[in-house]
């Protein structure tokens, strides 16, 4: 197997498995993306790894786009947690937060007596889970699929997105562990299944077989920060013969910017703005991914007053 640039630290690449119609995919991320990421809001731990999860989903689907832009991995309900996002941007930047209420979350978190919540328990009955594809030519409108927040868990949620949305088999397995230095790793695999032509024939008896193979992967393989992921799959598919390949760095990176935070001020009603203007005449702005704290003089956005 090819060794990639990035096997041990943060990273997304592609593999195949050789003269299969499967096509895959796999992340790591830990000290340089997802460590910070958690460490920035204090979550709670099961919350931490939920998060964890949706950064890594969507450096899994980010990873295999064509254009430059961006895609969001966006789950809400009425639940314990309200919203979640992690984000994945086309040159290698991840990024995610959590807005949760902390009361009925100590409520969940003793009925479950520290045990993960399932995703109903997290966002309630009317949860859904959304990959929102977002191009940087603004000419183009976003894509958005979504599916209901009914199974167990976020991997198998975003299964079922595939399977209604795009109509592609697919297998996903997401793992987040905290370590004893206090980092947080984490580790992600997809496999989806080529649909059969002249050329290739049927692909169903080899997506059994792949689905088999990928079904003993283990959580604690995916998030071991001492098994390379060359490894992890050699250990999965050696009969069949796979390569890593396609490699790219993932790194702890917000797109918040001044620009950016102009403009959505600006297309709010000047009402609502000058509600918020603290005595000394600014705007005091926080981002919710990154916390960075910005402070801009109202007339940067409404203009100078009557």
């Amino acid at each position: 197997m090819t060794l990639p640039a990035f096997q041990t630290g943060d990273f997304t690449a592609s593999f195949q498995i050789e003269d299969r119609p499967i096509r895959g995919r796999a992340v790591r991320m830990g000290a340089g993306s997802l460590t910070p990421i958690l460490a920035r809001h204090d979550y709670p731990e099961n919350l931490a790894r939920i998060l964890g999860e949706a950064v890594a989903l969507a450096a899994l689907v980010g990873s295999s786009l064509k254009f430059d832009g961006r895609i969001l991995v966006q789950a809400e309900g009425d639940g314990p947690v309200r919203m979640l996002v992690g984000e994945y941007t086309t040159n290698g930047g991840v990024r995610g937060y959590a807005r949760y209420d902390e009361e009925a979350w100590a409520n969940l978190d003793r009925l479950n007596k520290g045990k993960p919540p399932h995703m109903p328990q997290l966002f309630g009955r009317a949860g859904r889970l959304g990959l929102i594809l977002l191009q940087d030519n603004p000419n183009l409108q976003p894509y958005q699929g979504i599916v209901p927040l009914n199974k167990g868990t976020l991997a198998q949620c975003a299964e079922d997105y595939y399977s209604m949305s795009e109509q592609v088999p697919s297998r996903i397995r997401l793992s987040v562990e905290p370590t004893e230095g206090g980092d947080w790793i984490c580790g992600g695999m997809m496999i989806q299944r080529i649909a059969g032509d002249e050329t290739r024939g049927d692909t169903q008896e080899a997506w059994r077989e792949a689905e088999a193979l990928f079904a003993t992967l283990t959580p604690a393989e995916l998030s071991d920060p001492g098994l390379p992921m060359t490894d992890l799959l050699f250990r999965l598919f050696h009969e069949q013969g796979v390569r890593l390949e396609d490699s790219r760095a993932v790194d702890d990176r917000c797109t918040c910017n001044e620009e950016r935070l102009l403009q959505t001020l600006r297309g709010m009603p000047e009402e609502s703005l000058r509600d918020l203007v603290e005595p000394d005449g600014t705007l005091a702005i926080d981002c919710q991914f990154c916390n960075r704290h910005y402070v801009l003089p109202i007339e940067s956005v409404t203009g100078p007053a009557n």
